[in-house]
């Protein structure tokens, strides 16, 4: 019985989400950065082409005759030319007096000689980009005070940067699919590590307990380490109970057989008849403990050798044969025959001991079963794939139970009356799954059981 398990969310997602995140604050910040330092650079140009005009404007000025002159040059205002014609507004003061120009361009106040000062504004419904300058001019005893200011519209700027903001803008995407793609790449490789672990833990039989050996990340580290601890004690714990139940059934199975000579011998003095009933009873019941402590015995001796399997290259046909041998005279007293049939040979690499105790006991449940002067088939096959096949002519398995004849102490409504530990298919789906093979149970179409031992 396994508890349900509570699910929150995947973590395969939730990196994925955070570093998608991360990635889109990252290009969002790398817009802004570089959209606002193409700004300031195309400002600072604007601003330099400004100045050089003011100073050739400035440099045109001078005092004639005590008279203030200003000759402004073509090239003061060409090359504040742009692709979108911005407009140029300029106005010239003497002493804060107003000489020529455009009176409603504000002056700064109080510009310093030399200095320069930049503004942003509006001047007749336009957004103006604005620069003021002074200079004192001397001449024949006269001093005098010009100022300057010089302004133009920003329409040229603001397609410039309409343009960067685009190109930000596909930077900004670039980065964010770039970043995107290599956080589920990323990912993906690091969730991979933990599939693998999910896959291994998977792939073992339900007796492999052995620890992980293979290398892990640092951060896997101490999950791996708190199962393998896990799987340490669950071995242990396992170990321990087997060793329990092969010594528990050992002490049991010597005073039952001591009891039943005993019982034997009883049989045969009593005269009585109710009496000797009660004693064959008892015998039965002698019978059934002693088959099902040696079964428990075998139940965890296959247990331990599964986990630790000496593979021999044997024949399996001989193997057979060899069991075949020993069970006849068995057969022989409940008046049955054994017949072994199939390939000639059949080589296998596999444990011959705990392959002739699953046979044995396929055989053994075949002969419980089987009616009087019939005969139980064994059949060994290469083909389609190495199985060893037991077949009687008794009753067969009862088809809503056929699924769960091989789980542990688990017998058929037909085993009434028949001695047996439930414990024998058990031993047989055991050997097969250590050696990587299946356990089938049918019935055949002509009647009786059939199973089959794929390896």
């Amino acid at each position: 019985m396994s508890a349900d398990l509570t699910v929150s969310g995947s973590l395969r997602n939730r990196l994925v989400l955070t570093l998608i995140g991360g990635a889109a604050i990252l290009a969002l910040l790398l817009f802004f950065a570089v959209r606002n330092y193409a700004a300031r650079v195309a400002q600072q140009g604007q601003d330099s082409i400004l100045e050089a005009s003011v100073t050739s404007i400035l440099d045109a000025a001078a005092l004639r005759d005590g008279e203030l002159e200003v000759d402004i040059p073509y090239a003061a205002f060409s090359m504040l030319t742009t692709p979108s014609d911005d407009r140029v507004f300029y106005a010239i003061f003497q002493d804060g007096k107003f000489l020529s120009g455009y009176d409603d361009l504000p002056l700064a106040d109080a510009p310093i000689s030399g200095k320069w000062a930049f503004r942003s504004g509006a001047v007749r419904g336009e957004n103006v980009r604005q620069v003021n300058t002074s200079r004192t001019l001397v001449g024949l005893g006269k001093q005098t005070e010009i100022e300057v200011a010089l302004g133009q519209t920003q329409d040229a700027l603001s397609e410039t940067m309409d343009q960067i903001s685009r190109n930000a803008a596909y930077l900004g995407l670039g980065f964010f699919a770039l970043a995107t793609v290599l956080s589920v790449w990323a990912t993906s490789a690091t969730i991979g590590q933990l599939n693998k672990l999910t896959t291994s833990v998977t792939r073992r039989g339900p007796q492999d307990l052995s620890p992980f050996r293979k290398p892990v990340p640092r951060e896997m580290a101490p999950l791996v380490t708190s199962l393998n601890s896990l799987m340490g004690r669950l071995d242990q714990s396992l170990s321990q109970s087997e060793d329990f139940i092969a010594e528990a059934a050992h002490r049991v199975r010597t005073p039952l057989a001591t009891v039943r000579s005993y019982a034997d011998a009883t049989l045969q003095r009593v005269e009585k008849e109710e009496n000797r009933e009660a004693l064959r009873s008892m015998v039965r019941a002698i019978d059934e403990s002693s088959r099902a402590a040696g079964q428990l015995l075998d139940h965890a001796m296959i247990t331990f050798r599964a986990d630790h399997l000496e593979r021999e290259d044997l024949d399996l046909v001989d193997l057979m044969a060899e069991l075949v041998q020993r069970l006849t005279p068995i057969a022989e007293m409940k008046d049955l025959s054994l017949s072994l049939v199939g390939d000639s040979a059949v080589q296998y690499s596999g444990d011959p001991i705990l392959i002739q105790n699953a046979a044995r006991n396929m055989i053994d449940n075949a002969l419980k079963y089987a009616p009087a002067d019939s005969t139980v088939t064994i059949e060994v096959a290469a083909s389609p794939c190495v199985q060893v096949k037991v077949s009687d002519q008794g009753p067969g398995f009862p088809p809503d139970e056929i699924e769960t004849l091989t789980r542990r102490f688990e017998r058929g409504q037909n085993a009434t009356g028949t001695i047996g530990s439930g414990l024998g298919l058990t031993i047989a789906q055991d050997v097969a799954t250590a050696h990587g093979g299946t356990l089938v149970l049918m019935n055949q179409p002509e009647g009786g059981a059939c199973v089959i031992l794929s390896l």
